[in-house]
């Protein structure tokens, strides 16, 4: 394993993709989700494209940001659902039918999407994670091989605990 830039997955990863193909430590929304969630955040107010992603991001702890690539497409379908309607600058908000399916939602029990992320101690273990993974990414690129190896012992020692933690010993 050398030192240096890599592409795609780093060289100490193992098996599949950490959380559903992001490395960010968050976890691939549906289709259904993100339109949910953007139902939820312009519920609190209006806001162009990217103040919506920049929202979702911070009610996720920074797990979930989604890309403008599927916020767009599904803020272009809420508007020609008559869910949203866009002024000005493309700053969208919700008109009276956008309102009331979110009101709709509220009522049975449907909440935003990053309620069912988990709790705040299941963020706090993904920010860690986030934060762990720029640390190790920091050895490869500038750690000598001795520092790489023993990084690649400590991360392994780590995984095994978490194991055992599971398996309740």
């Amino acid at each position: 394993m050398g030192r240096g830039r890599w592409y795609g997955r780093p060289p100490w990863a193992e098996g599949p993709p950490f959380a559903g193909g992001h490395w960010h430590g968050g976890r691939r929304m549906r289709r259904g989700e993100i339109r949910s969630a953007l139902l939820s955040v312009l519920a609190e107010g209006p806001g162009h494209g990217y103040e919506l992603i920049g929202r979702l991001e911070a009610k996720t702890g920074g797990v979930w940001r989604p890309s403008p690539g599927s916020v767009y497409p599904t803020l272009q379908l809420l508007e020609d659902e008559g869910l949203v309607r866009s002024e000005g600058k493309r700053v969208y908000e919700l008109t009276d039918t956008g309102q009331a399916e979110v009101q709709t939602r509220t009522e049975a029990g449907e909440g935003p999407p990053w309620q069912v992320v988990g709790d705040e101690g299941v963020a706090a273990l993904r920010a860690t994670v986030f934060q762990l993974h720029a640390a190790a990414r920091q050895v490869a690129h500038a750690g000598t091989p001795e520092l790489v190896d023993r990084a690649v012992r400590i991360l392994g020692d780590a995984r095994k605990e978490l194991y055992l933690l599971l398996a309740g010993e």
